[in-house]
C-alpha cells in the first residue's frame, strides 16, 4: 500500500504538471481549482456530508456531449478516501476507495435514479451524481490512474447491487448532490459505509473518458487531474464531528 500510496502521489503531480503546461483545457477553470475540502459527520442524523468548496462555481462546467459513450467526456470532484473496499459493499480488493461527484451527458449509469425528476430514469448523466470507485495505478493514461475492471464471466467479484451493470468497481449509491455557489456536497448516511467515521480523505477534481473501443485502454481512466486539495494526494484530511 506504502508503494501504491507514493505512486498516487507522483501521479498527481505530474498530473498536475502536465495539465498546467497543455494548450488551453476549456474544462481546466476556476470551477475545478480546489480551495478546501471537508467530510462531517451529524451523529444525530447518523450521515457524513462531503464538501468540496472550488474557486469558482462549483459544477458549473460541465462535459461537452460527443454523442456516443465511446470517448464520452466525464467530470469529477473526487474524494479518494482510507476506507475499504467492503466498508462500502463492494467485495475484498485492492486499491483507493473514492467517491466521485460525475456529470456526463452521454450516457447515463445511474439506472435506479431520476436526478431530474422528470420520470425518465435513463436521461440524466449530465446531473452531477455520486459513484463509489475502486481506483488503480494504470500508466495507459494521461492521469495514471483508472477505475478498476474485471471480466464479466468472473463470478468471485462482489458488487452492491445498485451497481450499473458495467464491469468496473463502480456503484450508483443514489445520495443526494447538492451544488450551492462554490460548494458540492453530498450526503452518505452511516450505514452506507460500514458506520465509518474514523477514516483519512482528500479532494481531486479531474477529467476522465470512457473507452469502448481500444483493449489497451481502461474503461474509465483519468486524463488530467485539474486540482489536489492536499497538494500532493497524502489523504491528510480527517472526519470533522459536528453536533
Amino acid at each position: 500500500m506504502k508503494t501504491f500510496r507514493s505512486f498516487i502521489v507522483f501521479v498527481a503531480l505530474l498530473g498536475f504538471v502536465l495539465t498546467s503546461c497543455a494548450q488551453k483545457d476549456p474544462y481546466h477553470t476556476a470551477d475545478f481549482n480546489i480551495q478546501s475540502v471537508e467530510v462531517s459527520h451529524l451523529p444525530n442524523l447518523g450521515v457524513t456530508v462531503w464538501e468540496i468548496m472550488v474557486e469558482g462555481k462549483a459544477g458549473q462546467t460541465v462535459p461537452v456531449p460527443v454523442g456516443q459513450l465511446d470517448g464520452a467526456p466525464v467530470l469529477g470532484y473526487v474524494f479518494p478516501t482510507s476506507l475499504q473496499s467492503t466498508d462500502v459493499q463492494f467485495g475484498n480488493t485492492e486499491g483507493i476507495v473514492a467517491l466521485a461527484l460525475t456529470s456526463h451527458p452521454d450516457f447515463d449509469d445511474t439506472p435506479l435514479w431520476d436526478e431530474n425528476s422528470d420520470a425518465i430514469f435513463d436521461n440524466d448523466g449530465i446531473i452531477w451524481h455520486p459513484h463509489w470507485v475502486i481506483l488503480v495505478e494504470d500508466a495507459r493514461v494521461e492521469g495514471g490512474l483508472s477505475v478498476k475492471q474485471f471480466k464479466k464471466a468472473d463470478e468471485t467479484v462482489v458488487l452492491p447491487p445498485t451497481n450499473p451493470g458495467m464491469p468496473m468497481y463502480m456503484d450508483s449509491p443514489g445520495h443526494p448532490v447538492t451544488l450551492q455557489q462554490n460548494a458540492i456536497r453530498v450526503v452518505v448516511p452511516d450505514y452506507r459505509i460500514n458506520n465509518r467515521t474514523d477514516f483519512s480523505y482528500d479532494g481531486v477534481a479531474a477529467f476522465m473518458k470512457v473507452n469502448t473501443s481500444d483493449e489497451k485502454k481502461p474503461m474509465l481512466g483519468v486524463y488530467k487531474v485539474y486540482s489536489v486539495s492536499s497538494g500532493d494526494l497524502s489523504l491528510p484530511y480527517k472526519v470533522v464531528l459536528k453536533k
